[in-house]
């Protein structure tokens, strides 16, 4: 008996739906990478810029602060605190692109206690067309991130991050 050679779908996912592709909304030079039939219809495709969640929903990659896979699909949340929820039959290929693009973005990451109460996450990302990278604050959880002190904390905080990594 010849061993079989595995078709190109098996290695590669099957083909992106033509409709679905055409109702992506793309900016230039974005392109599809992986894709999944999502339970409540539509596909959830990730891009080489974000990931598309059925109905719209254009989630980039450089505002993504994590996504958590569980049996019945994935949670993202976003550095601005607001979170998705997909649920996926069969991921494909989806949980090892989304980590490699969302990891692809993050040039540094330190966290620094800035009071008895918690600390900061300071991330540089990369954003595409842009030359350098840009620096967010992710508080802890309680703490408030409008508050001036501790806004002060941080940014001090993150200027001796940035002389410390030379970023």
């Amino acid at each position: 008996m010849t061993p079989q050679k595995p078709s190109l779908s098996r290695l590669f996912g099957a083909r992106l739906p033509r409709e679905v592709r055409a109702a992506l909304a793309l900016e230039s030079g974005e392109r599809p990478i992986s894709h999944a039939p999502a339970s409540e219809g539509g596909h959830i495709v990730a891009t080489t810029r974000a990931l598309h969640l059925p109905d719209g929903p254009r989630l980039p990659w450089h505002l993504m602060d994590k996504a958590v896979w569980d049996e019945e699909g994935v949670t993202v949340t976003m550095t601005d605190g607001a979170v998705y929820r997909a649920l996926l039959p069969e991921p494909g290929r989806l949980p090892e692109t989304i980590r490699e693009r969302v990891t692809s973005t993050i040039v540094a990451s330190r966290h620094v206690t800035i009071n008895g109460r918690g600390g900061v996450r300071l991330v540089a990302r990369r954003i595409p067309g842009y030359d350098t990278p840009r620096w967010e604050f992710i508080f802890d959880p309680g703490l408030d991130a409008d508050d001036p002190g501790l806004r002060a904390h941080a940014e001090q905080a993150l200027e001796e991050v940035r002389r410390s990594l030379g970023v």
